[in-house]
């Protein structure tokens, strides 16, 4: 083996993910594909052609009414229900008002709860990346929005993600009867109100439930601004707040996601937390959770998985290839191959040890900082994201520098 080979394995060795540089988490290679699935998506499809029932039908002040209503009534069962109470268990009720809240929750038309909650908490594990269920950044605002319930992954979760729902028999079932409880639904509306109803208020109702729900999965990830450091592009937007009840508030949400409450400040407007202080003190639900101060302030510290994923979006706004360019006429006036090599077997993981190669136009730490704080709000973790960021950065070139496809940059 050649002196570039034995530098690119131990480049491998040394990197954890010497192939990605500074790529995200990578889909496995059984991971299906997002081509179009159209059976599956069939009552997405159904539900928006019925709409146009309302030609036939009319539009009567009545179904208008009952369509407001239902709206208002499902969008809080979604917002409160499928996802503060089953996706991320921010308050507690009783196993009989859980099952209530479920069968209100699936009269939205959005299959089952145990579904629901476990792909959006993969949602959050993922956020961004390529696992994402619907992430704009990568796929695009229309996959992000409506596309990804065509896709082949939205048939099967992973319900290893929800063992804390799927021990309910009484949740399994329903699960599976997803369309169920829209179905009551649609059929007492038509027995109350008539044709108009039906159309008006319930299909079409619904399909507005649908895109103010699914506005959540693109936009708030596309608009708004970014408070706090969260590794992913959730964002802050009063106006979809106010369409969704408190939906809006998506970067306190990704920053703190066990809390009831998505409004951490007292004029973010968050209807969904009102309604549910209200069935609080009526004693149906308890033990609402709220953010701590220290989370408002953003003075808590992040994981570090955030702080590696927002290291990694730092790193990806840095030229690296430019940087590669200019170290493969910078080297040898530095360092010869043979003392290349011999540091590669001295030094193993010790990435430090590759900062002495005075990689030209790598950016310093205050610079990634300034970099940093243009992206972020400042943060106790500020400094390590920055820390790791310059890692990646280092680990990206080093690798590109010792792949032997670029040999020939070690000839002279």
């Amino acid at each position: 083996m050649g002196d570039s080979g034995l530098l690119y394995m131990f480049a491998r060795r040394a990197f954890r993910h010497p192939d990605t540089h500074l790529r995200q988490i990578e889909r496995p290679p059984d991971f299906p594909d997002d081509d179009v699935v159209y059976p599956s998506a069939a009552p997405f499809l159904l539900f928006h052609l019925a709409a146009l029932g309302v030609i036939w039908a009319g539009v009567t002040v009545q179904a208008v009414l009952i369509g407001v209503v239902l709206y208002v009534v499902r969008m809080i069962a979604v917002t409160g229900g499928y996802h503060r109470y089953f996706s991320h268990r921010t308050f507690k009720t009783s196993r009989v008002g859980q099952f209530a809240l479920a069968f209100l929750c699936q009269s939205s038309a959005q299959r089952g709860v145990i579904w629901w909650a476990a792909k959006h908490r993969a949602h959050h594990k993922y956020s961004d990346t390529p696992l994402d269920p619907h992430s704009p950044g990568l796929r695009g605002f229309w996959f992000a929005h409506v596309g990804w319930i065509f896709s082949p992954n939205t048939r099967e979760p992973d319900y290893d993600l929800v063992p804390d729902l799927t021990k309910y028999p009484e949740l399994r079932w329903l699960d599976r009867q997803k369309y169920l409880p829209a179905m009551v639904l649609a059929v007492g509306v038509l027995l109350a109100a008539g044709w108009s109803a039906l159309f008006v208020g319930f299909f079409a109702s619904t399909v507005f439930l649908y895109h103010g729900t699914f506005v959540i999965n693109s936009l708030a990830h596309m608009t708004g601004r970014q408070r706090y450091i969260t590794g992913d592009d959730s964002r802050n937007s009063w106006w979809l707040a106010l369409l969704t009840f408190g939906e809006g508030w998506h970067n306190n949400h990704h920053y703190y996601q066990s809390s009831m409450r998505q409004g951490f400040r007292w004029y973010e407007i968050d209807v969904t937390y009102y309604v549910f202080k209200v069935l609080a003190l009526l004693g149906l639900v308890w033990d609402l959770k709220e953010p701590p101060e220290s989370v408002v302030a953003g003075e808590r510290r992040l994981g570090q998985l955030v702080i590696d994923k927002a290291a990694r979006r730092i790193a990806a706004s840095v030229p690296v290839e430019v940087i590669v360019d200019r170290a493969r006429w910078t080297w040898p006036a530095h360092l010869s191959r043979d003392e290349l090599t011999q540091m590669a077997r001295e030094t193993r993981e010790r990435i430090a040890e590759w900062e002495r190669l005075h990689l030209p136009h790598v950016p310093t730490a205050a610079e990634l900082k300034a970099m940093a704080l243009e992206m972020y709000r400042d943060s106790p973790s500020l400094d390590e994201v920055v820390e790791r960021a310059r890692i990646h950065i280092v680990q990206a070139v080093s690798i590109r520098l010792l792949d032997p496809v670029h040999a020939g940059a070690f000839a002279t």
